[in-house]
């Protein structure tokens, strides 16, 4: 094995130098904030857009992903009497979840819509069948998420996740933005490291736009889930493969996974404890194999599924943007700083 690199980031978005050897752990490469940063300036699309990677599509339950913008997040239904509630945000950009609470008091409500907060305006509403499943929902459609079945902590307030269960997901097949046809782009979701199964897919990105499978390098999104032995990975679906996968450590509530793809000849996979500071990256990688590259993306945003709709999958999903272009290894670093400074916590897992 190779020994593993650490790297100092020498400002929130500036240059990197190697710091030489520190352990014999594996191929991969560590990624530290400069000076142990407790927080950067921005929000994760604030801090991609310096860089010059604006995000494309930007969806949370629990934060604004601009530092302006004040838009709703999300929007729930009422089950009681079907009518809708916007969920906006508080003057510190995190979730009112009052709001919500309020609205569906003595009833369940489901989310119904993620609002994109970048200014393409790509909203994810809930999938429609594919070709590998239906969902159980009207016209064989996937459900909703239950509103409030995934409450945390997140800015010192109460918010709530999105909890996905088999049968679930959300996709937009008309977005506009997204990378495709061999073009650059990055993603990143937090979602969890102890809500996931062996079942296919936990996929937050790119996808086709007739929710079938049509063929390899049709999708650029990453994956969350677990092996048949219960030990969790994160990994860039591709359709017809996920890639490396690689394996994570076990018992993270809160983890940052993210991608990148050049859509030509490489991608990169990173993961982080979204409760610590750094990075692990498998750094540049080429594509698996001709299939791929260039890659054949169709720029569809889905949340929860598969390509072709296999909806059998857990997963919680807490915040993930898109991005146009591959975002620098300095711009990962100040965007998962960001998102440890946001404070995820919940009361089983502090």
């Amino acid at each position: 094995m190779r020994r593993l690199q650490r790297v100092l980031v020498l400002g929130a978005l500036g240059s990197v130098a190697w710091l030489g050897v520190q352990a014999c752990l594996s191929p991969d490469t560590l990624l530290c904030p400069a000076h142990n940063a407790t927080h950067i300036a921005g929000s994760p699309c604030d801090l991609y857009g310096a860089a010059g990677t604006p995000c494309v599509a930007a969806f949370s339950t629990t934060r604004a992903l601009y530092r302006a913008y004040t838009g709703a997040l999300y929007q729930v239904t009422r089950n009681s009497d079907t009518t809708t509630a916007n969920i906006g945000v508080l003057s510190d950009g995190f979730a009112n979840a009052a709001a919500q609470d309020a609205f569906c008091a003595n009833t369940t409500c489901t989310i119904t819509t993620l609002f994109d907060q970048s200014p393409n305006r790509n909203d994810l509403t809930v999938a429609p069948p594919g070709s590998n499943a239906r969902g159980a929902g009207p016209g064989g459609d996937d459900l909703p998420a239950i509103a409030d079945s995934l409450p945390v902590t997140a800015g010192g307030h109460k918010v709530y996740g999105l909890s996905i269960s088999a049968g679930m997901g959300y996709r937009n097949n008309a977005a506009v933005g997204a990378a495709k046809d061999g073009q650059p782009e990055g993603v990143y979701m937090l979602g969890s490291g102890i809500h996931v199964n062996d079942q296919c897919c936990f996929d937050f990105g790119n996808a086709e736009r007739n929710n079938h499978n049509n063929g390899s390098g049709h999708m650029d999104a990453i994956r969350l889930g677990c092996d048949t032995s219960g030990s969790p990975f994160i990994a860039l679906d591709l359709e017809n493969g996920t890639y490396p996968p690689l394996p994570i450590p076990a018992g993270m509530p809160f983890l940052t996974a993210m991608g990148t793809n050049d859509g030509q000849q490489h991608y990169a996979l990173y993961w982080g404890n979204a409760q610590a500071q750094c990075l692990v990256t498998t750094g540049s990688v080429p594509l698996p194999n001709k299939a791929y590259a260039p890659m054949h993306q169709e720029g569809a945003i889905l949340l929860g599924i598969g390509g072709d709709n296999p909806n059998r999958s857990v997963g919680s999903f807490f915040e993930g943007a898109m991005t146009s272009g591959v975002p620098s290894k300095a711009a990962m670093v100040a965007v998962q700083t960001n998102i440890v400074s946001a404070g995820y916590t919940d009361d089983t897992h502090p």
